[in-house]
């Protein structure tokens, strides 16, 4: 087996491109070569890989010879454009679009959910990463399923503006700044001002009345956790900078108590049970910035319906709801496929 892998991060610049940076390093990936990748108006600055600086080049169609993994977050379009390019050239590309998430041959992976579908890359050498709400969302309902099986999800998002990239970020500052100093706002990114604010619109609308975000929680619930689960989304983008939260309320066709639910969750991979609300100990966004971690509260039984439960599930967008994802794939892959 290989101990190195050659590796290119395409839309290095961005939020979550920064994040896969980062993610490589810390937990020491088996990098041998590295490229960065971006459009031509970010092609030429330099980054930092490992203390060393690298380059960012221009993405092009002949930018995969020699790669093994391609980390993509550039956007939909230039993944349903340059994916297939890199894996003709041999590598397997790490998706963090939209773009192939549904594909029948593309496997949807959360690593502590559903890991063996990894396998199904080579029908197409694409993985795709699960949109960041759905992630922390399977992450905290998996063990629960696993000893209940989940019926139904009712769940309302409340999503930080680092969802949307840098320009997001910058707006909800900016915004802040100006609303603080008598000055009015404007909003370019948003349809709406977000500086203390919430928009119950992520994404456009469909032709049901959901957005297209609510409507991805809706058919990557069902792919990841390999069940038709009746699952329903309000997804709301709040003035919060880093760290989405969720409302999750779950019927199971098993009772489970929250005894049994916190007994779950302690032992599950990748969740952190905070969960003491006498004492004010509940996942709060503030907490998650920068972790990898999915946080777990607010456990109680609904007292409306005979087996029903309410979470409150709360993870980093950009870590665990994107980039830490990519990464824990590529280790599987490298672990166990890759050769």
């Amino acid at each position: 087996m290989k101990k190195t892998w050659n590796v290119a991060v395409v839309g290095a610049t961005g939020a979550v491109g920064t994040q896969m940076i980062e993610c490589l390093e810390e937990r020491n990936f088996p990098v041998g070569n590295i490229k960065f990748l971006a459009s031509a108006r970010s092609a030429g600055q330099v980054l930092e890989f490992n203390g060393k600086p690298v380059t960012v080049e221009e993405l092009t169609h002949d930018s995969f010879e020699g790669i093994d993994i391609a980390l993509f977050s550039a956007g939909g379009a230039r993944s349903e454009e340059f994916c297939p390019s890199a894996a003709k050239a041999g590598a397997v590309c790490i998706d963090n679009s939209s773009a192939w998430r549904m594909d029948k041959d593309v496997p949807l992976v959360v690593p502590e959910v559903n890991p063996h579908v990894i396998a199904d890359y080579r029908k197409k050498g694409i993985i795709a990463n699960p949109n960041c709400s759905t992630i922390q969302m399977v992450v905290a309902l998996k063990p629960l399923h696993d000893f209940g099986t989940i019926k139904r999800i009712v769940v309302s998002t409340y999503q930080a503006v680092s969802g949307t990239g840098n320009k997001a970020i910058d707006e909800l500052r900016i915004q802040t700044g100006e609303l603080l100093n008598g000055r009015p706002p404007k909003n370019e990114v948003y349809p709406h001002r977000i500086a203390f604010n919430c928009l119950p619109q992520i994404d456009s609308f469909c032709d049901n009345g959901y957005t297209k975000e609510e409507m991805k929680m809706v058919n990557e619930t069902r792919k990841i956790m390999e069940a038709d689960i009746a699952t329903t989304a309000t997804c709301v983008r709040v003035p919060v900078f880093y760290g989405h939260s969720e409302s999750v309320n779950i019927e199971t066709e098993k009772k489970i108590t929250v005894a049994k639910a916190r007994e779950l969750l302690e032992d599950a991979p990748g969740v952190e049970l905070v969960d003491n609300p006498a004492n004010g100990e509940y996942p709060m966004a503030m907490d998650v910035a920068g972790e990898d971690l999915t946080l777990v509260g607010r456990i109680r039984e609904d007292a409306s319906i005979k087996n029903g439960l309410n979470l409150w599930i709360v993870a980093d967008n950009l870590r665990k709801g994107a980039a830490t994802n990519a990464v824990q794939i590529a280790e599987i892959l490298v672990e166990k496929y890759l050769k």
